[in-house]
């Protein structure tokens, strides 16, 4: 008796603390959190796609918003830049997963330039443009869906900032790189949200 009373107490002992949280998704927490923000990001652009839509559909107003044409030329090649990011943000993840730290700074280094590249063109662009937010609501539109996206990318090169970081600090193995994974999601999410973006303004 005394025995069984003993081993009850050890058994106790050993679940000291709060039990483990249960985890009902077969998607990790930090995936499935980064993932249900790109969903809430994606409603944010559709509001400003829905109103774009309808000025040039329903309203049938003019486009460009300016008396110029919008510089197609540039924007290509720029997306084409921040395309590039995303491959050499999978370089960088996928040099993680084979432990490869060279690989791993250059592909995180080279992202981030390639990143702030396209920002830097994007407001060069602003600066030439023969339209404001305030000239007509198209170019309210304009400014506000390429602006909505530049945020994004400025948030996206922070975060990429700091897995850099921890790259060179020697964070991160074939094992344990959640922290660059993640990060990686949503840039490409940023990437892919500028295709259309690029699409809706500057080819439609």
């Amino acid at each position: 008796m005394e025995a069984a009373s003993i081993a009850h107490v050890a058994h106790d002992d050993h679940h000291h603390g709060p039990p483990e949280a249960n985890q009902s998704s077969r998607v990790d927490a930090q995936t499935l959190g980064m993932l249900l923000f790109i969903i809430s990001e994606l409603m944010l652009f559709g509001a400003f796609f829905t109103a774009y839509f309808f000025i040039r559909v329903v309203n049938d107003d003019p486009w460009p918003p300016g008396p110029e044409a919008l510089p197609i030329p540039v924007a290509v090649v720029n997306t084409f830049v921040l395309l590039s990011s995303s491959l050499t943000m999978h370089w960088a993840l996928h040099a993680a997963r084979k432990n490869n730290r060279w690989a791993m700074k250059a592909g995180m280094i080279t992202t981030m330039l390639l990143g702030a590249t396209f920002l830097a063109t994007q407001i060069n662009e602003y600066i030439h443009l023969g339209f404001s937010p305030q000239t007509n609501a198209q170019g309210s539109v304009f400014y506000g869906l390429t602006g909505l996206h530049g945020f994004h990318v400025l948030i996206g090169l922070v975060l990429l900032a700091i897995v850099t970081v921890r790259v060179f600090r020697g964070h991160f193995s074939p094992e344990q790189h959640r922290g660059l994974e993640v990060p990686g999601i949503y840039w490409h999410f940023v990437d892919g949200m500028w295709i259309i973006v690029f699409t809706s303004l500057y080819v439609l």
